[in-house]
C-alpha cells in the first residue's frame, strides 16, 4: 500500500482529522487529479467536474481539522480515489 492510499484511508476514517500532515494531503489531492495554485499561505485546489474549490492552509505542518472534513466530504461526494 503506497503513501497516498494510507493518507486516503486516514482521511476517510475520520478518527484523526487534527493529525494529518499538510504535505500528505497536498500529495493526495494532486494524485486525485486536483490542480494547485498558491496565493500567499492559501493553497487552492480545483478539479474539472468538481464544483467546489478547496482552500487549505498549513498550521504548524498540519491541515486544519475542518479542512480535512471538507476534503473527506468532497472525496465521498464525487467518489474519488477508487
Amino acid at each position: 500500500m503506497d503513501r497516498h492510499q494510507k493518507v486516503l484511508e486516514k482521511v476517510l476514517h475520520g478518527a484523526s482529522d487534527a493529525n494529518i500532515r499538510f504535505e500528505d494531503i497536498r500529495g493526495l489531492l494532486k494524485k486525485l487529479g486536483f490542480e494547485e495554485r498558491i496565493r500567499g499561505s492559501h493553497h487552492i485546489f480545483t478539479k474539472e467536474d468538481v464544483e467546489e474549490i478547496l482552500n487549505l492552509q498549513s498550521k504548524k505542518g498540519k491541515v486544519k481539522p475542518y479542512q480535512v472534513k471538507q476534503v473527506r466530504n468532497l472525496i465521498l461526494k464525487y467518489k474519488l480515489g477508487g
